[in-house]
């Protein structure tokens, strides 16, 4: 899928659809298209403001009465692994890890399938075929790779669609054997972002939306060092069971407010977010 890119990015709102993280919700989201030499930069400044990347599009919640998906990101300075995630760095010290062009091949689409069918049955990733994957995993104008984690026997047993920042890592999607539970290979994938992020100078791993509430969620929460951007700053989480979704409904703002929040890099501020709002798009965008 190509878009030719607007001289400043344009931004646009899906219509309302079912919250996916939290029963009986709203979900709406402010997207723009990434195009044309300026979509690092633009990327780079998005994140920091809590926008995620999906392919070509970088979308953020704008849901009506609720703020409950918060962008969390790790300081890695201040991030020191806990007991049990030394654990997992131990159970998984036969894993070697290579960094490969963001190319589909049918051995990465393999893993992906059983990751999907396991764990997001009757989901609409569950329906993606190869094309499908091949979009997802492809289709970036983005510093994006494929870090890969094989075991000692060569098998691969992980891979995370990765994003290169300016100042740091953003994990864009995970997936793992979902025969191999004691692994707790999406952990270690984070770990192993951190460790990275460490070497590299780097300051941040992105782990895109923690959701309270939301079981598929909580293990975001459980990395030290986490910040959490809420009411448009970011902040060092020190208790999450603190955070519920119902103390966030007061963040929540309206479409023209969350618009008028967005900062734009100073080489593409020729004009306003808000003016350059597209009008409401199908449901989806991402």
């Amino acid at each position: 899928m190509k878009h030719a890119p607007f001289p400043v990015p344009q931004f646009y709102v899906t219509g309302p659809g079912p919250c996916p993280y939290l029963e009986g919700r709203t979900e709406r989201k402010i997207f723009a298209l990434l195009g044309g030499g300026h979509a690092p930069r633009l990327h780079d400044s998005l994140s920091r403001q809590g926008f995620r990347r999906s392919q070509r599009v970088v979308y953020r919640p704008c849901c009506p009465g609720c703020a409950a998906c918060v962008s969390a990101r790790i300081r890695v300075a201040r991030f020191r692994p806990s007991r049990s995630q030394r654990r997992i760095l131990r159970r998984n010290r036969d894993i070697a890890r290579s960094i490969r062009p963001s190319v589909a091949t049918p051995e990465l689409f393999d893993l992906f399938r059983r990751y999907v069918e396991s764990r997001h049955t009757g989901g609409e990733m569950s329906r993606m075929d190869m094309g499908d994957f091949a979009e997802m995993v492809e289709d970036s104008s983005v510093r994006t790779r494929i870090v890969a984690y094989r075991d000692g026997d060569g098998h691969l047993v992980a891979a995370c669609i990765s994003d290169v920042l300016d100042d740091g890592l953003s994990l864009v999607y995970s997936f793992f054997d979902p025969d191999l539970p004691k692994r707790s290979l999406g952990r270690h994938v984070v770990l192993d972002h951190v460790a990275e992020a460490v070497r590299a100078r780097l300051l941040r791993v992105y782990l895109g939306y923690w959701v309270p509430g939301s079981p598929k969620m909580a293990y975001k929460s459980e990395f030290s060092g986490l910040e959490v951007r809420i009411g448009g700053r970011w902040a060092a989480l020190s208790d999450p069971a603190s955070v519920t979704p119902d103390s966030l409904r007061g963040d929540a703002d309206s479409i023209a407010g969350h618009l008028a929040s967005i900062r734009l890099p100073d080489s593409l501020a020729g004009a306003a977010p808000g003016a350059a709002l597209g009008g409401e798009a199908a449901q989806g965008g991402d």
